[in-house]
């Protein structure tokens, strides 16, 4: 597996994670190269309380301890406004709502690409080689031929 599929598979258990425990305004922030950035992703989101905002980054913690990749800094755990939790390719944020609204990392990094969860998925890859018939595809041949 390559490092960028392996950093996209992370991204996805900490993003799984945040849902599970029901942040909101979950966003993606793809990084630009040269921009200063200190990572590569922002995965950012909200809870609603301090106890919410602290279980989202426990479960993150969780989720990516089980694949063996534990983070290399936490930071703002105890107050709960602003958990910061960094994988050094990727950092998650868990935000008050209240926080959130401050600091608007989204504005402040706004030239970065934001993705959807589902822009992490790798592509299915193209299958080559020769394509089989199909009952169904043999059939509308037929029907062709007898028009």
């Amino acid at each position: 597996m390559t490092k960028k599929s392996e950093l996209k598979k992370q991204i996805e258990a900490a993003i799984q994670a945040c849902l599970e425990k029901k942040a909101e305004e979950l966003s993606i922030l793809e990084m630009e190269k040269g921009s200063g950035a200190f990572t590569d992703y922002f995965v950012l989101c909200s809870g609603t309380n301090p106890r919410q905002v602290q279980a989202i980054a426990d479960e993150v913690e969780l989720r990516l301890k089980a694949t063996g990749l534990r983070p290399t800094h936490v930071e703002g755990y105890n107050q709960a406004e602003w958990v910061l939790v960094d994988y050094v390719d990727f950092v998650v944020h868990v935000f008050s709502e209240k926080a959130r609204k401050f600091y608007d990392l989204e504005r402040l990094w706004k030239t970065a690409k934001r993705l959807e969860p589902g822009d992490l998925k790798a592509a299915p890859k193209r299958k080559t080689g020769i394509k089989l018939a199909t009952p169904k595809s043999l059939s509308k041949k037929k029907k062709r031929k007898t028009a």
